[in-house]
């Protein structure tokens, strides 16, 4: 389909909008929403937080008389139901919008292709496809869970030069600099969960939230404890602000019930595997339920080299410090010899950042990137690499 420059100019603006969304919208997908009159934007919007008007709708009311024959560019199909708010494609409609441009098609459901089924038979003219792919990697999150059913999971390492995250003794403040922390403040905001193990949270007692700058969303904690061995007294636990979710092989509500008095508390129970700890693929399933779309991983060189060996990470978020820790600091993972990675890149570099004296390399799986692009989807069943990156 032909779209014009401003078409492109005006679905680039939709696309920026969207993203102002990234801290607050989850478990909603981000969508921003341009209305225009010629070459005259009349109203633009972004989905804010959940159960708040969405896009459409912020658009809708700045445009206000203006939207009459107006056309609406939409990153995501507009919903065709009923939730929290009412459905968009018919807000649209009553508008008085006659085109509507959409860079994709929603997978939920709830809509997919029902919203432009709605708009088309109203007598919209609907034109798809406008820059898809950024319109996907805007949010790969909400993607992940509904077409692959499991979430899209960055793993963040910082490291040395020789791939030390720790001296021997389990010191590790602080391998990079400030800079390099304050932006993973940035990615904590920016996903549904933060994931570690007990491990790290007996060694550093983490708060897992965001902190440097004021958030409406704060992320759930996931925390693999297989022993349960967690205390009241760490932060996850103490914190009441943020969410937090223990998964654990113990089946045993006496050890369970000190986590009673905490209303922010879950605890769920999974199968363990031959090694007594948390069968992973049996959590993803878990975390869609929960609604959590993108997880950002903090963990140690156990969970690290356990979510690697599954297939199951996504990107790489790989703080690198100007740092030599020696042969016998901890690494940052345990894998086996790989020999086809001498002639085949498994990873892809997304980018390349300076941030303060660090190095930040932020990789995507090869599978990852086809996925993220739409290229191994089917319309039966979602993703064809069910459980792998």
């Amino acid at each position: 389909m032909n779209f014009s420059v401003l078409d492109e100019k005006f679905m680039q603006t939709a696309l920026e909008l969207g993203w102002q969304g990234r801290f607050s919208t989850s478990p909603n997908p981000r969508v921003g929403c341009v209305i225009t009159q010629g070459e005259q934007i009349v109203g633009q919007g972004f989905h804010v937080y959940t159960g708040e008007p969405h896009a459409e709708i912020h658009a809708l009311s700045q445009a206000g008389r203006f939207a009459v024959g107006a056309t609406a560019y939409v990153t995501l199909e507009p919903c065709s139901h009923t939730g929290r708010t009412g459905p968009c494609a018919q807000a649209l409609i009553d508008a008085g919008i006659t085109r509507v441009v959409m860079a994709m098609t929603d997978p939920n459901p709830l809509v997919q292709g029902r919203g432009k089924t709605m708009l088309e038979n109203a007598g919209i003219h609907v034109s798809t496809g406008l820059y898809a792919e950024r319109a996907r990697a805007l949010n790969l999150g909400f993607l992940s869970r509904i077409e692959r059913q499991r979430p899209y999971i960055r793993m963040k390492v910082a490291a040395t030069l020789d791939s030390k995250t720790a001296l021997s003794n389990g010191d590790s403040k602080w391998i990079t600099g400030s800079a390099a922390r304050d932006s993973v403040q940035t990615l904590r905001a920016e996903s549904c969960a933060v994931l570690t193990g007990i491990n790290t949270v007996l060694a550093d007692n983490p708060q897992l939230n965001v902190r440097r700058f004021p958030t409406i969303r704060q992320p759930i904690r996931i925390i693999l404890d297989s022993n349960l061995r967690l205390t009241v007294n760490h932060h996850v636990i103490s914190d009441c602000n943020s969410p937090t979710l223990i998964i654990t092989i113990v089946d045993d509500e006496d050890k369970k019930a000190i986590f009673a008095p905490y209303d922010h508390v879950s605890v769920v129970t999974l199968p363990a595997d031959h090694q007594g700890r948390i069968k992973l693929d049996q959590l993803w399933p878990i975390l869609v339920q929960h609604q959590i779309g993108m997880i950002l991983v903090e963990a140690g060189l156990t969970i690290n080299s356990a979510l690697l060996k599954s297939n199951v990470v996504d990107e790489i978020i790989y703080y690198q410090a100007p740092k030599f820790l020696g042969q016998s600091a901890q690494n940052a993972f345990s894998l086996a010899e790989n020999p086809q990675a001498l002639h085949q890149n498994e990873w892809q570099t997304l980018a390349l950042d300076l941030i303060g004296a660090d190095c930040c390399w932020q990789l995507q799986h090869a599978k990852s990137a086809a996925w993220a692009k739409g290229l191994l989807i089917d319309g039966h069943n979602g993703c064809n690499l069910k459980d792998s990156a």
